[in-house]
C-alpha cells in the first residue's frame, strides 16, 4: 500500500456511532477538511478574475469587455470538458469507497489521456473557432479585436487547462482537497504577477493578461505532475495497467457516463455564453456592466463549490461503501452549510455591494449604472445555493441523466422566459435598455432556481438507492 494513504485518507469500512451527536461531529470535520481547502482553491479563481477585471477596468470599458467577451469563448470551450474534472472525481471516489485502487488509477489514466487529445483538437481548430465565436458574441469592432488578441494567446493554454481538470478531480476523489488548494494558490499567484508585470510594468496590454494565464497554467500542470509523484506515486506504479485502463470496453464506459455531463455542460456554458451575447447586443456599457455584477455570482458560486467538492468526495466514499445512512446524513449536513451560506452572501452583498464594486472599477459613469442592478445580488445566493450543492452531490453519485435532465429543463426556461417576456413586454418597453436587462437577469434567477429545485425532486431515486449493498448501474 502507498504511503500516500494516510491514515486520513484510508477508506473505512461503516462504523456504529457511539452518539447522534458524536457522529454528526464527525462528519460535520469531514466535510469541512475537504471544504475549506476547495474554498481556498475556488476563492482564488474568482479573486484572478477579478484582479484581471480590475487591471483592465482601470483602463477603460472597451477593455472591460473585451475580457469578458474573451473569458466567456474560454468558459464556452473548457465548460464544455468539465466533465474531465467532475467524471474523474465522482468514478475515482466511488473506487476509493470500494477500496479499488487499481480502477481509480486506471480513471486517472483515462482522464489524462481524453484531456491531451481534447487539447491536440482545440489547437488545431483554433481559427474556426474564433471565427464562431465573433459569430456568436456581439461587441463593437474595438472590443472583439481586443477580444481575439486575447484568445489567439490564451488557447495555447488548452493542454495544461485540461490536463489540470483531470489531476484535480483525481486528487478530490482521493479525498484530498488540500492538493489542489496548494496547487490552486501557485497557480494564481504566478498569474497574478505575471498579469501585472507584463500590462503594468511592461504596457502589453490584454495580450499581458492572455500571456501571464499560459504560463501560469503550464506551470501549475508541472507542480500537479510532482505532487502526483511525490504522494501517489507508489500506488500509481503498482496499480497502473495501460492496456486494462486504455482498452476500448473501458474508454466507452467512461464516455458514455461522461456524455450526459458533457451534454449539461454545453447547456451551461450556452446559457452563460447568451448572458454576455445579450449584453453586448443592448451595448457595451451594459455588456460591461453585467461583466462587472456577474463577479458577486462568481464569487459567491466558487464558496459554494467548496462544499459541492466536498459533496463529490464524501458521496462518491458512501456510495462506493454502499453505506446509504451516511449519505443521507451527508446530504442533510451539506444542505445546512448551504442555507447558513446564503444568509451570510446575502447580508455581505446587501451592505457591501457598493464598496466592492468600486474595487473592480474606478469608471464613475459605469459604476453608477451599475449600481441600479445591485438588487440582484442580493436574490443570487437564494437561486443558486441548492443548484451548486446538488451538483456536487449529484457528481459524487455518478447520477448524469437526472444532471442532463434537470440543466435541461432550466435551460429551456431561461430561453423561454427571455424571449417569453420580451415579446409580452415589447409594446410598453420599447428602447428601455434597462428594463431590457432586467428581463435577461429574471431569466437568469429562474434558470439558478430551477436546477436546485428539480435535482431535489430527483434526489432520492437518482443519488439515495446507488447507496444500497445491491450493485446498480452508473446511468439513470
Amino acid at each position: 500500500m502507498s504511503p500516500s494513504l494516510t491514515a486520513a485518507h484510508q477508506p473505512t469500512a461503516p462504523q456504529e456511532p457511539s452518539s447522534r451527536s458524536a457522529t454528526l461531529r464527525r462528519e460535520n470535520r469531514r466535510i469541512l477538511g475537504l471544504a475549506l481547502p476547495n474554498i481556498i482553491t475556488n476563492i482564488t479563481v474568482p479573486l484572478l478574475g477579478m484582479v484581471d477585471m480590475a487591471i483592465m477596468g482601470h483602463l477603460d470599458a472597451t477593455h472591460i469587455g473585451a475580457v469578458s467577451i474573451g473569458t466567456s469563448i474560454f468558459n464556452l470551450i473548457y465548460w464544455n470538458f468539465g466533465f474531465l474534472r467532475m467524471g474523474t472525481s465522482g468514478l475515482t471516489a466511488q473506487a476509493y469507497g470500494a477500496r479499488n485502487l487499481a480502477e481509480a488509477a486506471a480513471v486517472l489514466v483515462r482522464s489524462l489521456t481524453i484531456a491531451l487529445t481534447v487539447a491536440a483538437s482545440l489547437l488545431l481548430l483554433q481559427r474556426p473557432i474564433a471565427h464562431l465565436s465573433t459569430l456568436l458574441l456581439n461587441g463593437s469592432d474595438e472590443v472583439m479585436q481586443l477580444a481575439l488578441t486575447y484568445f489567439y494567446i490564451r488557447i495555447w493554454a488548452a493542454p495544461a487547462t485540461l490536463g489540470l481538470y483531470g489531476l484535480k478531480g483525481w486528487f478530490i476523489g482521493m479525498q484530498n482537497s488540500k492538493l489542489p488548494m496548494w496547487i490552486a494558490i501557485f497557480i494564481n499567484v504566478v498569474n497574478i504577477v505575471m498579469s501585472l508585470l507584463l500590462v503594468v510594468v511592461w504596457q502589453k496590454g490584454i495580450a499581458g493578461v492572455a500571456l501571464g494565464t499560459v504560463m501560469a497554467q503550464y506551470s501549475g500542470l508541472l507542480v500537479s505532475l510532482y505532487f502526483a509523484h511525490r504522494y501517489y506515486g507508489r500506488l500509481l506504479r503498482r496499480h497502473i495497467d495501460l492496456h486494462r485502463a486504455l482498452r476500448w470496453d473501458s474508454m466507452r464506459q467512461f464516455f458514455n457516463l461522461n456524455l450526459d455531463i458533457f451534454l449539461r455542460t454545453v447547456c451551461l456554458s450556452t446559457v452563460f455564453t447568451f448572458i454576455t451575447a445579450a449584453s453586448g447586443k443592448i451595448g457595451d456599457n451594459f455588456l460591461a456592466i453585467d461583466a462587472l455584477l456577474l463577479q458577486f455570482f462568481t464569487l459567491f458560486s466558487y464558496i459554494m463549490d467548496g462544499f459541492a467538492y466536498a459533496g463529490e468526495s464524501l458521496v462518491g466514499r458512501h456510495i462506493g461503501a454502499h453505506n446509504p445512512t451516511a449519505l443521507q446524513r451527508c446530504v442533510r449536513l451539506l444542505m445546512v452549510w448551504g442555507a447558513g451560506l446564503t444568509i451570510v452572501f446575502t447580508a455581505a452583498y446587501a451592505l457591501g455591494g457598493n464598496a466592492f464594486l468600486h474595487l473592480l472599477s474606478n469608471d464613475e459613469t459605469l459604476l453608477q449604472e451599475a449600481q441600479t442592478y445591485l438588487f440582484w445580488i442580493l436574490i443570487i445566493p437564494v437561486c443558486g445555493c441548492a443548484a451548486f450543492l446538488f451538483d456536487g452531490i449529484f457528481v459524487g453519485a455518478t447520477a448524469s441523466r437526472a444532471m442532463l435532465v434537470s440543466m435541461l429543463v432550466a435551460t429551456a426556461v431561461f430561453f423561454g422566459s427571455y424571449y417569453g417576456l420580451k415579446a409580452a413586454l415589447l409594446p410598453s418597453y420599447g428602447d428601455n435598455a434597462q428594463r431590457w436587462n432586467n428581463i435577461l437577469f429574471t431569466a437568469f434567477m429562474l434558470y439558478l432556481a430551477l436546477r436546485g429545485i428539480m435535482q431535489a425532486a430527483l434526489l432520492r431515486h437518482s443519488v439515495y438507492r446507488r447507496a444500497q449493498p445491491t450493485p446498480l448501474s452508473t446511468n439513470d
